[in-house]
């Protein structure tokens, strides 16, 4: 046989997960707020605390200006706060600030500044209840159109949700 140049194969492209893009958009936004990666506002539950995280978001991280190439000076970790909050988060400052230097693993923060306003994410919705039982027996008795029971009694679900409101 004689030498044929190798043949390009097709790579096969994968959907990427959505993380991987969206990771690479806010990195430069988040740069622009003082924090070297979204780690910080991403995971603030998990560093602060569910309690502290419920009371105060991360706004942005402060470094000293100047020529300070020697010593680097800590960072000024600035929190949005709603208005009665703010009394607490003050008294709770060292536990926060030694939670987050423990996740950056080094001092990189010494000081919280607090901006009282609202804050952009809320926690979690509650679950909904589930639908009323009779309410759902009542609408699957007006599907008569619908031959398969299952699907009968999704809708039946389905309506009495949305009539529950």
């Amino acid at each position: 046989m004689a030498d044929s140049p190798p043949m390009n194969k097709p790579t096969r492209k994968y959907p990427r997960p959505l993380a991987d893009l969206v990771g690479r958009s806010l990195g430069d936004v988040f740069a622009k707020q003082g924090f070297a990666s979204g780690e910080l506002v991403t995971h603030w539950p998990e560093i602060a605390g569910e309690e502290i995280a419920a009371l105060a978001e991360p706004i942005k991280l402060q470094w000293p200006r100047g020529d300070h190439a020697d010593a680097q000076e800590p960072a000024t970790l600035v929190l949005r706060v709603e208005g009665p909050a703010a009394i607490e988060i003050q008294h709770l400052a060292t536990v926060i600030l030694e939670r987050v230097n423990r996740f950056l693993g080094y001092r990189a923060v010494a000081k919280l500044a607090l901006r009282q306003a609202p804050l952009a994410r809320r926690s979690v919705p509650k679950a909904r209840r589930a639908p009323d039982a009779d309410a759902a027996a009542r609408i699957a008795d007006g599907l008569a159109g619908f031959d398969d029971a299952d699907l009968r009694a999704a809708l039946a679900r389905l309506g009495a949700a949305v009539k529950q409101g």
